[in-house]
């Protein structure tokens, strides 16, 4: 027995209910024997209405239940003995009554023995679902709170981040509305201050340029009417002409390249390109066809026949092939006319203006798509301010296109300028 009392079998939930029935065994004993013998009745009665302990005097005769025969209540069984004395017993069942019951002696002899009773489930360990519950709110709570954080902080900065993709791209920007942590804010006024600088030097920039185009361009229309009326040698009046036209071109393209391109008056619509390249080889006649010699690429289709659909912004798309047009007219050198080609290559939409001049070396590629450069060696006659090249690449960037120069099969030069297709 020993041995069981002490040995490592003995455990915390054990001790814990053997302490539990020796005090309320112990507390039981010291009231009845503090209390009047004429009290005692009255007593056990408030006990068992408060506590919801009862006792019962002991009888030889009572019928019992003893404990399974488990560790824990064999271990309860002998921590009582050695608490309460040997004589102390622990049963399951009284009188065909469950419960816990625990036998004791309060006087000396067999008539000081009595039975206190408890409910059963004081040796059950019972799952406390209620903290569970409090718990589990607790934790809902908690994440919502987060998610109210995290909501706060991450709305403003996904809103900043929208409004500098937009700055990012040429557009303006609407002021953001100022909200979130004291970070957030800062950087919203920040932005909002950036963005208000970035508007009004585009009106002054705007404003420069109109003045600009205005003070240049009234004196060289007058220059040009008095090349007509008083230079009589028709050789220098032709190259005064000349001059005043490359002149009046050249300034066009510095505007052109300063404007910025997303602040067209009018925005992206549904354009036929089939009717815009027919329109535009229309105006330059015998010069410019649609699809001389067949689609340029074998494994391209061709949509010539067809309208051919497209978002986007008709009046930069069209300034961007007119400029390569004009630069293949101007620098081909080929009697042969400039071809304009429409095709579908994976899924990409390529317009293709083709000559036949002696075309870019490819190592001169990316230099000429680049502001103020221009072709030495390669096409001979260069003239301009070299931004034609730049202009249509800032155009398709806008665009979300691109533009490739390629040698073309034969010879010349292949201009493709290719757009996704939406």
């Amino acid at each position: 027995m020993s041995r069981v009392r002490n040995g490592p079998t003995a455990s915390p939930r054990a001790r814990q209910l053997a302490q539990m029935l020796a005090s309320v065994t112990n507390l039981t004993r010291t009231a009845l024997l503090a209390a009047r013998p004429e009290h005692r009745h009255d007593l056990l009665a408030e006990i068992s209405d408060i506590e919801g302990v009862h006792v019962y005097p002991a009888d030889d005769d009572d019928q019992i239940v003893p404990p399974p025969p488990l560790p824990l209540t064999n271990r309860i069984e002998a921590l009582l003995h050695e608490q309460l004395g040997p004589e102390t017993r622990l049963v399951f069942e009284l009188n065909g009554e469950p419960g816990l019951f625990v036998r004791f002696r309060i006087f000396a002899g067999n008539d000081g023995d009595y039975w206190l009773a408890l409910p059963r489930e004081r040796l059950e360990r019972h799952f406390p679902w209620q903290w569970l519950g409090w718990g589990a709110a607790v934790l809902l709570l908690s994440l919502f709170g987060a998610w109210l954080i995290v909501f706060r902080i991450t709305r403003p900065l996904k809103e900043l981040e929208k409004a500098a993709q937009k700055v990012g791209s040429g557009e303006t920007a609407p002021p953001l509305a100022i909200r979130g942590p004291e970070e957030i804010i800062a950087v919203t006024h920040a932005f909002n201050q950036m963005s208000a600088n970035l508007r009004q030097m585009e009106e002054d920039r705007s404003l420069l340029l109109a003045g600009i185009s205005h003070d240049l361009r009234t004196p060289l229309t007058r220059l040009r009417m008095e090349a007509e009326l008083s230079v009589t040698d028709a050789a220098a009046r032709a190259g005064m002409e000349a001059d005043i036209t490359e002149m009046d071109r050249t300034i066009g393209q510095f505007l052109d390249f300063a404007r910025p391109q997303t602040l067209e008056a009018s925005g992206a619509e549904p354009t036929d390109l089939n009717a815009l390249l027919a329109d535009i080889a229309a105006r330059y006649g015998k010069h410019v066809c649609r699809t001389c010699s067949g689609a340029f690429h074998p494994a391209s289709t061709d949509f010539s026949a067809s309208p051919l659909l497209i978002n986007t912004r008709p009046q930069l798309l069209r300034r961007a092939i007119v400029n390569l047009i004009e630069n293949a007219l101007r620098h081909s050198g080929s009697t042969e006319p400039v071809e304009l080609s429409l095709s579908l290559e994976n899924a990409e939409i390529v317009i293709a203006i083709l000559d036949r001049g002696p075309g870019i070396p490819l190592a001169d590629v990316e230099r000429l798509k680049q502001a103020f450069t221009r072709g030495e060696a390669a096409r001979t006659g260069a003239t301009g301010a070299g931004l034609g090249l730049a202009i249509v690449e800032r155009i398709l960037r806008a665009q979300g296109g691109r533009l490739e120069l390629l040698p073309r099969e034969g010879g010349g030069l292949a201009a493709q300028i290719r757009l996704p297709r939406n």
